[in-house]
């Protein structure tokens, strides 16, 4: 290119130069470890992530409440849920719902025709604080994988509740009363409730029979992590 026409170029040109010099020297890092990555995790961590995934997915499906989890709360899978829950990193959503969602793919679990996904929802206050719910980035990745219909408002927490480590079983349940109610939803279509970390199932359970108190069938619950489980 001559020095005339290099006097010519725009603006726009200039930043489309910039972006492509600097495309070739720059990567994202990876927010677990700090690395060059080429997505939203780095090879090595993607890598050490699907470690933590279950053998056996389903093997609570038979539960009262049905359970699917994709793998054990611990190693880097628990250190991926902090990041995204508490380091403004929503990105990470996306890794763990498409590990998710293929998990439920691959496990064959038949369900009926227009199954809908709820998140299980933030209050108001703590969804403000941190910006987002990532139970809710968790589903709308899930549903667009495995083409289940997501109901982002089909459930409200109408309550603040404590935090629910460190509680017992039955405070659990007693701090989860009448703490959540449905919102906009098909009312005929069965429901996969869907959220980060399974430990006791105090909020699933709450959140499940809030929906089958208005007549609302509840397939099970879908989670990232199973915690607290031999």
């Amino acid at each position: 290119m001559s020095l005339a026409e290099l006097k010519r170029m725009s603006i726009g040109g200039w930043l489309s130069i910039g972006k492509a010099w600097s495309g070739l020297f720059l990567k994202s890092s990876c927010p677990l470890c700090d690395r060059p990555a080429e997505g939203q995790l780095c090879a090595a961590c993607l890598k050490s992530l699907r470690r933590c995934q279950l053998a056996d997915p389903q093997r609570l499906w038979q539960a009262e409440l049905p359970v699917f989890a994709w793998g054990t709360y611990g190693g880097l899978l628990k250190r991926a849920i902090a990041v995204l829950k508490y380091e403004n990193q929503p990105q990470l959503a996306r890794v763990l719902g498409t590990e998710l969602a293929q998990a439920w793919l691959d496990s064959g679990i038949s369900y009926p025709r227009g199954t809908g996904v709820i998140p299980i929802p933030l209050h108001e206050t703590k969804l403000k604080q941190r910006g987002y719910n990532q139970a809710q980035l968790l589903a709308e990745r899930f549903c667009e994988i495995s083409g289940l219909r997501l109901y982002s408002s089909g459930l409200k927490r109408v309550r603040q509740t404590q935090a629910q480590f460190g509680l017992s079983s039955s405070a659990r349940s007693l701090n989860l009363t009448e703490a959540f109610v449905v919102g906009n939803l098909k009312r005929n279509s069965p429901i996969l409730l869907l959220d980060d970390i399974y430990t006791t199932g105090a909020t699933a359970r709450s959140a499940a029979q809030t929906l089958q108190q208005q007549g609302i069938s509840v397939l099970g619950i879908g989670a990232i992590a199973l915690a607290g489980q031999s």
